[in-house]
């Protein structure tokens, strides 16, 4: 259940509704197409001020965070969708350093990505140039307000943001700080734009408004992705769920295996980049497995196995189908013996969602074929899958990790939200 479902909003008039929409989308326009034309400095300006504008205002978005938490307390939202919504001094300052992170990016927006001359003596180049207007659809977590208005401020786009109900508090005093960085530096305050409505109906009005939104980023569960995807007539960059998994090769250094899918899990159990299902290789499991499995539980995580996994530790509990098709995001755990890299490799295929995946292995042969044919946006080696981030990756920050094969995959920042156009420059040539 989506946490809109959790927590009732009544609707606004139609028309009134229709008519706020029209006019955030007026002005996102207006404010797009001279963002698109603005100094490298005048954006690396306006972010600066705005992570200033949140350490001045911590009290402020910390209050309005503290009225979003009880609210959906009261409304019984789990523990995991409370942490990702519940914002604290030092998960405020991780914000502000993100906005601080995208401004220290080179600009996106001018790029050349390739140039030649034509035997006729037209020179042609491929400049990078913005998307436009981005409609970001998310729930809880209140740092998207931040991360996704920062990186469209960097790539010379507008953004339009539908928060979920759970964080309207907290986003609505985010914005505010976002838009008194771009009054400083002289840009429009239009150019990102919270709707100010918990109405779904709003949802649903950004998704027909082509022509305006020139792309829909939705960042949720898979029922708002779902959604998108049915309803959308603009183009659509998804992030679908991060049904992450670490495989256990024969060749593990046992110690690393051991550290590497603690953190994996059980770091923060709430973001797509956590880890879901452990797989370990049958050759190894009776030595690797037993320790790791008492790590996971005296952090707190319950354990879900295989008949092979139930043989080596009593207290795990019988994993189900639905268990290695389930991201979690809570401190559960689905563990399965497999036939080495290639029972592995066909298990993530089959059940992942194309996220995140790891081996853990010291022989470099498994590894690259892991690396080839795992079918992920992000695989790695020897490392936990929570480095599933654009922050991680050097990008500052992300609107997402996308799943789809079409470009942009894996973390989108700031350079993945720019398109690109052909500047051709002649000296009075026609075509015969």
């Amino acid at each position: 259940m989506s946490p809109d479902d959790l927590i009732h909003r009544p609707a606004e008039p139609a028309s009134d509704l229709a008519q706020t929409m029209a006019e955030i989308g007026r002005r996102a326009r207006d404010a797009a197409s001279r963002l698109a034309l603005a100094p490298a400095e005048s954006k690396t300006a306006a972010l600066k001020a705005a992570a200033a504008a949140i350490r001045s205002r911590a009290n402020e978005i910390l209050s309005a965070n503290a009225e979003d938490l009880a609210e959906a307390k009261q409304a019984g939202i789990g523990s995991a969708l409370l942490d990702r919504l519940a914002l604290d001094p030092k998960r405020l300052e991780a914000v502000a350093c993100g906005l601080e992170d995208i401004a220290a990016q080179p600009d996106p927006v001018g790029r050349v990505l390739a140039e030649w001359t034509r035997p006729n003596g037209l020179r042609i180049a491929r400049v990078s140039v913005p998307l436009g207007v981005i409609g970001i659809i998310y729930e809880s977590r209140p740092n998207v307000t931040a991360d996704a208005g920062g990186l469209a401020l960097k790539s010379g786009n507008a953004a339009i943001l539908r928060g979920g109900s759970e964080s309207f508090r907290s986003s609505k005093a985010l914005v505010s700080a976002l838009s008194e960085g771009l009054h400083s530096a002289g840009l429009p305050v239009h150019a990102v734009q919270l709707v100010p409505t918990r109405d779904r109906a709003a949802v649903g009005l950004m998704l027909k408004m082509s022509g305006i939104i020139d792309i829909i980023v939705p960042r949720g569960g898979a029922s708002l992705i779902e959604r998108v995807q049915r309803e959308s007539r603009i183009p659509v960059i998804a992030h679908l769920e991060g049904l992450c998994h670490t495989y256990i090769d024969r060749a593990a250094d046992p110690e690393k295996a051991r550290q590497i899918v603690l953190n994996a899990k059980m770091r923060r159990v709430s973001i797509c980049g956590a880890t879901e299902t452990l797989l370990v290789d049958r050759a190894v499991a009776r030595i690797v497995l037993p320790p790791i499995l008492a790590d996971l539980r005296a952090s707190g995580c319950e354990l879900r196995g295989d008949t092979e996994t139930l043989a080596l530790d009593a207290h795990v509990q019988p994993a189900t189908e639905q268990d290695w098709r389930t991201e979690y995001l809570d401190a559960i755990l689905a563990v399965r013996v497999v036939d080495g890299v290639s029972g592995a490799i066909d298990h993530i295929n089959h059940y992942g969602s194309h996220h995140t995946d790891a081996i853990v292995t010291e022989d470099d042969a498994a590894a690259e074929r892991f690396l080839r044919e795992v079918d992920s946006a992000i695989v790695l080696v020897n490392a936990s899958t929570q480095f599933a981030d654009g922050g991680e990756f050097g990008m500052g920050a992300e609107i997402g990790i996308s799943t789809q094969r079409l470009p942009p995959r894996g973390p989108v920042g700031a350079a993945e939200l720019t398109t690109y156009k052909y500047l051709v420059r002649g000296n009075g040539q026609v075509r015969p």
